[in-house]
């Protein structure tokens, strides 16, 4: 299986296994279970082949053993990247050592605990206003349908990164067109002219803060002022650090929650306890976090080894499922239960290892905000009878379409 075919049924994932294939995004957890049991280490042809490891032992090795596995290419397309390690497109998170302390060490101010602390307001403003927007169509006691990914989570990552860079908040469809061509669909055959292009986009927001009168003191005029080695960063520096931030900032935001909202319309015991007992909203954030990890990381094999019996070959791609190490029964107990309460919690929801999330500060904070304002004003809500969540595949799951009923 060498060419990616969306339509055919795959019979056995430990060989034939396409993360972006749309049965992977419906039935993940349970094909981690499976690979987990029978063949922790999957291979498959497709995108010129990939491995999958399922056990948080092996994806922790992997994360943690850059000289064998290069971050150059943190993103699975069928070409392998131009962009030589130790820099990378996209910068710290492509970056190898020992160029990705520095280029880390560069971002953490700007995502510090304190430089995020005063989002948490413009996070709130931004979640009462789409529960406006959606509770002005209630009329009395009918029943209100909606779509809690498309209505509310989708616009809420966007909206706030957005502030953040300083760009426009109303091309939250042209992000999500970028999100959807690099993230979910890495194999498609779209072409896309040059001034639709992501690198085109931001080229443009670059030179307008360059060349702007006024700095504005967002996150742009932040990497165009700071220094590496006592000159300003280059400019595809610059660049791949946004696209990254953008990406980054958004994706996996919006699917925890979505993923977060369509658990507590499956579960109302959880959304009784959280109505009850607010003070569990951390110990449920975490939870979230951990059974709903969104985030799946890819490396590029950087010589030809042998890992867990697998002979590896240089350029191979690895995908590093964090969500699946999140559900090993061998870490966690009671791996496969969501406990709302759960006191021991070390997931890896924001990675392991060198690379794990610099904008964890943010995303803790902006999915306890949703969660909390959602249930502050829709405190009952129910999936549909029958479900049609549509889940994404490729390296973020989450809820894409998610409909909802408000009694």
């Amino acid at each position: 299986m060498t060419d990616l075919d969306h339509g055919k049924q795959i019979e056995d994932w430990s060989t034939e296994f396409d993360h972006t294939h749309p049965e992977y995004g419906a039935r993940a957890p349970e094909i981690w279970d499976d690979l987990r049991e029978r063949c922790p280490v999957a291979h498959s042809d497709v995108f010129g082949g990939i491995w999958l490891p399922t056990r948080h032992e092996d994806i922790s090795a992997i994360a943690n053993d850059p000289e064998h596995f290069s971050s150059r290419g943190a993103v699975v397309f069928a070409e392998r990247p131009e962009d030589p390690a130790p820099v990378g497109f996209a910068p710290p998170i492509t970056s190898d050592p020992p160029f990705h302390a520095i280029a880390r060490r560069l971002l953490l101010p700007a995502f510090a605990p304190k430089a995020i602390a005063p989002w948490e307001a413009v996070t709130r403003t931004v979640c009462q206003q789409l529960l406006d927007d959606i509770m002005e169509s209630k009329v009395d006691a009918e029943p209100l349908p909606i779509d809690g990914a498309i209505q509310y989570a989708q616009h809420i990552p966007v909206m706030v990164i957005a502030d953040m860079l300083g760009v426009p908040k109303e091309d939250g469809d042209i992000f999500r067109g970028f999100i959807h061509r690099i993230i979910e669909n890495p194999g498609g055959a779209e072409e896309v002219a040059e001034e639709d292009s992501f690198d085109f986009y931001l080229d443009n927001v670059i030179r307008e803060h360059a060349e702007a009168d006024e700095k504005r003191g967002d996150l742009v005029d932040f990497l165009l002022e700071i220094e590496l080695d006592g000159n300003k960063l280059a400019p595809e520096h610059i660049r791949g650090t946004v696209a990254l931030l953008l990406i980054a900032g958004i994706d996996t935001t919006w699917s925890a929650i979505g993923a977060s909202l369509w658990h507590l319309a499956s579960n109302p015991s959880d959304l009784q306890r959280l109505i009850d007992e607010p003070a569990l909203i951390d110990f449920a954030v975490e939870e979230f976090l951990r059974f709903y990890a969104p985030v799946t990381m890819a490396r590029l094999v950087e010589k030809d080894h042998e890992f867990a019996g697998c002979p590896m070959k240089r350029d191979d791609w690895m995908l590093l499922p964090f969500p699946a190490a999140n559900r090993d029964p061998e870490v966690f107990e009671k791996a496969d239960e969501f406990i709302i309460d759960r006191a021991r919690n070390r997931h890896a929801a924001f990675g392991l290892g060198i690379h794990r999330c610099i904008g964890s500060n943010l995303a803790r904070m902006e999915l306890k905000v949703a969660i909390q304002e959602w249930i502050a004003r829709i405190p009952e809500f129910e999936l549909p009878e029958t479900d049609g969540t549509r889940w994404s595949a490729g390296q973020i799951r989450g809820p894409r379409e998610l409909p909802l009923i408000i009694p």
